[in-house]
């Protein structure tokens, strides 16, 4: 007997990555995390030089470890101090292929995503050749708006826990606060509505439930 919630993941997957393709993206369904990261590596070609955003998502496919081992990256945790670390995170927005999730995806097929430095969000928009972004469907919602809240209210929130000394009212609330912090997150928000040139972004839905 089918999983009901598989059957339905695979159901809400395939309709959101019809959307994408109307919008110009280039996007993919894969059941499984494991079936995302072969499906990524089969988009990257041998000689792109491949960078990342930070990305609980990405690395929970494995794909971080296959690309590490098969291009050459840019690896900004491989830095020696913060000063190089800026730089390595400069070169990425120049990269062939930059890897990252999106903080949440409407059903429409649009893109959301919340940023501190706003490299992530660069990168995304312009520079890089292509950009791979997978996703799992937890973070697919209704519309545009709901994306919006999910970044804010969801997203961020959870990933403040993950960075030392952030002294955000959410890192201690749990709750955003709609601060102005001088380390704040949530410094830019940006809406894909559509992917210019087509094809330049490529999404994989996977149908797990995949970061924050």
């Amino acid at each position: 007997m089918t999983n009901p919630m598989q059957a339905r993941n695979n159901c809400l997957g395939k309709t959101v990555v019809q959307n994408l393709q109307k919008r110009g993206f280039e996007a993919y369904y894969c059941d499984t995390a494991a079936a995302a990261a072969e499906t990524a590596v089969s988009l990257i070609p041998q000689e792109h030089v491949v960078a990342w955003g930070g990305s609980m998502t990405v690395a929970a496919t494995g794909l971080l470890d296959k690309v590490k081992k098969m291009y050459a990256v840019i690896d900004r945790d491989t830095a020696a101090n913060a000063e190089e670390r800026v730089e390595m995170m400069r070169q990425a927005l120049l990269s062939d292929t930059f890897l990252m999730s999106s903080n949440a995806v409407s059903e429409d097929g649009q893109l959301v995503n919340i940023d501190g430095n706003g490299n992530r969000c660069a990168a995304l928009i312009y520079g890089p050749k292509q950009v791979i972004v997978i996703v799992g469907v937890n973070k697919i919602v209704k519309t545009v708006q709901d994306a919006v809240a999910r970044a804010r209210n969801t997203a961020a929130p959870i990933n403040a826990q993950r960075f030392a000394g952030l002294n955000t009212p959410c890192q201690k609330t749990g709750v955003c606060m709609d601060c102005l912090s001088a380390t704040s997150i949530c410094n830019q928000i940006v809406i894909t509505r559509r992917c210019q040139p087509q094809g330049r972004i490529k999404v994989i839905v996977v149908g797990e439930t995949l970061g924050y």
